[in-house]
């Protein structure tokens, strides 16, 4: 009865622990890997493991600007079953990335972009485990030629985040709640340029909207949409290229 009431206290309770096969993976691709549980010091019945694929966002009212944690999609990788003291088990799953699931791996000076798997163990009579596993999001092949056109023109990456809420082009919007920006500006004080850049992947197509900010224009803001097949041509990238920098 002790040992019962440790483990409620999440004392000597089960233990969870999710390995993934690659912690790299593209944007809209699939982690895999398997969910190590480890039997406390008793008999504990495990409701159901659920992974879940998070972010962090901003969000930004009038006079104050916060930070929460958005999820972008969830699996149960188990049945319910009984798991015995000290015994171990494996659970093998795969969990698909949303396609709106944010761009981590950029070289950007502030890059604010974090995603990763929870994995929680739902158990009986104690405190539900936990574990952590941040993951490293690649872009695909057409959105970093995009990226490296827009440097290769003269603008350095210097900030990228995740803004909660939806995104819209002419022919296409944003579903999961939250969007990503990534911040550019050219190096001189004059005609100082400022491009942001979001990108929505659907399927076989990659959209962009891009906001184009010159400080000393007096167009003001302006926005460009666009979309590219995910395996759109050099030729299709530098022409969408040159109509963000030409803007």
């Amino acid at each position: 009865m002790f040992k019962k009431l440790k483990a409620s206290l999440g004392i000597g309770a089960a233990k969870v622990d999710t390995v993934l096969d690659n912690i790299e993976v593209f944007q809209g691709g699939e982690l895999s890997g398997n969910v190590h549980i480890l039997g406390g010091d008793v008999e504990q019945q495990i409701d159901l493991i659920n992974l879940v694929l998070n972010t962090e966002v901003k969000v930004e009212t009038e006079d104050s600007t916060s930070y929460e944690t958005f999820s972008l999609g969830r699996i149960q990788a188990v049945e319910p079953f009984t798991i015995q003291p000290g015994e171990t088990k494996q659970v093998p799953f795969r969990l698909k990335l949303n396609d709106e699931t944010p761009i981590t791996a950029l070289n950007a000076k502030m890059n604010q972009c974090h995603v990763w798997v929870e994995t929680n163990l739902d158990i009986g009579f104690a405190i539900d485990p936990k574990d952590r596993d941040f993951i490293v999001v690649k872009p695909l092949p057409t959105v970093e030629k995009i990226i490296q056109g827009v440097e290769a023109a003269g603008m350095t990456m210097v900030k990228a985040d995740v803004e909660k809420g939806y995104l819209k082009g002419n022919t296409f919007s944003s579903v999961s709640g939250c969007y990503q920006e990534i911040e550019f500006r050219s190096g001189g004080f004059i005609n100082n340029k400022e491009i942001e850049l979001s990108f929505i992947v659907n399927g076989n197509t990659v959209h962009c909207l891009a906001e184009i900010d010159r400080s000393l224009s007096f167009r003001g803001d302006q926005y460009i949409s666009f979309s590219l097949p995910i395996n759109a041509s050099d030729s299709d990238i530098n022409a969408a290229v040159s109509r963000i920098m030409n803007s």
